[in-house]
């Protein structure tokens, strides 16, 4: 009779249980190693953030997102979700009191994640750079109205309400899309609530996390040759930018705009340093011109160049749109992106960063 702990060859059973066994082992752990953890901490309160939904969203080669995994933080703030493809992209998803926080991953990363507690008002909440670019395409003008707002509260809360941000515009203008980018993100296509009774005003609902929150609101007006303006600031500024081609012709009856020397001959800039909230001066555009190209602007400024007038007023533009991470729909109602939206949301930080460093430049040049 043969023992059944040894095979007629000579191999062991127990070996090959060990071997099966140690296979396991191995596999698991590879499986793990692909796993994306991490660690959720709530900055207002200094403490772990506790019981926040977590979800790993997956980003597609064909740009689709999917959701792949969900979780909750334990009681030390941490979370642990399975990639289970490894050479794709990642983002995940923390929820905290309704308010979404992005941070791209790989499979196998181990992140830090912090949230903020929400209230629907809070102090220490103001404007730095307001750029208005404009330019003719046939009979119309076409504007884009970017604003940057700084929300530097203490402690830290993330101010969410259902008109976060304001917006006046000319009355007869014709709303073609809104941007919104969160601190350190690209821009994310939003919706925009008309006031009633009142054109040309419009409300968004969309988060100021501690610190700075970018908006574009981009538009046509019927154009014959003229447009006036009368600029609204829902927050003081530290300065309010109009930008236009130099066949345009730029007047105000206000002295405290100034034209700031740029060094390039495609557009002139037009400037008030600071801004009250409220009605700003009016001005007058006539004249025609193709809109002031974002591709040429940083040819007239040196790469090392920063404005010391603002505190890092936009992040670092991506190098190529093709690395641009496009947010996704979530339960807390933020909006889906589109390819369309990943690229005016590059765009939109292009311009911030190169018209915050063209300011600079015309302030050395009155030095």
């Amino acid at each position: 009779m043969m023992n059944p702990r040894q095979h007629s060859n000579g191999f062991s059973v127990w070996r090959l249980l060990a071997a099966l066994a140690a296979l396991a082992f191995c596999s698991t752990g590879a499986l793990g190693g692909n796993d994306i953890t991490g660690s959720v901490r709530n900055e207002t309160l200094g403490q772990p953030a506790i019981g926040d939904e977590v979800l790993l969203l997956r980003l597609g080669p064909d740009k689709g997102i999917r959701e792949e995994a969900h979780a909750k933080t334990d009681a030390r703030g941490t979370f642990r979700l399975e990639a289970r493809y490894p050479d794709l992209q990642y983002l995940v998803r923390v929820t905290h009191q309704g308010v979404s926080y992005d941070q791209r991953a790989l499979a196998g990363a181990a992140l830090t994640i912090g949230v903020f507690d929400v209230a629907p008002h809070v102090s220490r909440v103001t404007g730095t750079i307001e750029i208005l670019r404009a330019g003719t395409k046939g009979h119309l003008l076409h504007v884009s109205d970017m604003v940057e707002i700084k929300n530097e509260s203490f402690p830290p809360l993330t101010q969410a309400n259902e008109h976060t941000f304001e917006a006046s515009l000319p009355p007869n203008a014709k709303l073609d899309s809104v941007l919104a980018a969160a601190p350190g993100k690209l821009a994310i296509i939003i919706s925009a609530a008309s006031v009633p009774g009142e054109p040309g005003h419009y409300t968004v609902n969309f988060p100021l996390q501690p610190g700075a929150t970018k908006f574009a609101f981009n538009y046509d007006l019927p154009y014959g040759g003229h447009s006036a303006f009368q600029p609204m600031h829902p927050y003081p500024l530290q300065q309010f930018v109009v930008m236009i081609p130099r066949t345009m012709k730029f007047s105000s009856r206000s002295p405290a705009f100034e034209v700031l020397p740029t060094g390039n001959i495609d557009y002139q800039v037009w400037a008030i340093t600071p801004v009250k909230p409220g009605a700003g001066p009016p001005f007058e555009l006539s004249g025609t011109g193709p809109l002031p190209s974002v591709s040429g602007q940083g040819k007239a400024q040196p790469a090392h160049a920063q404005s010391p007038s603002l505190s890092n007023p936009a992040p670092s533009a991506p190098r190529t749109l093709s690395s641009s991470l496009p947010p996704v729909a979530s339960h807390s109602g933020q909006p889906q992106l589109s390819s369309q939206s990943v690229i005016l949301g590059a765009l939109t930080l292009v311009l911030l960063a190169a018209c915050a460093l063209l300011i600079w430049l015309g302030r050395k040049a009155r030095i």
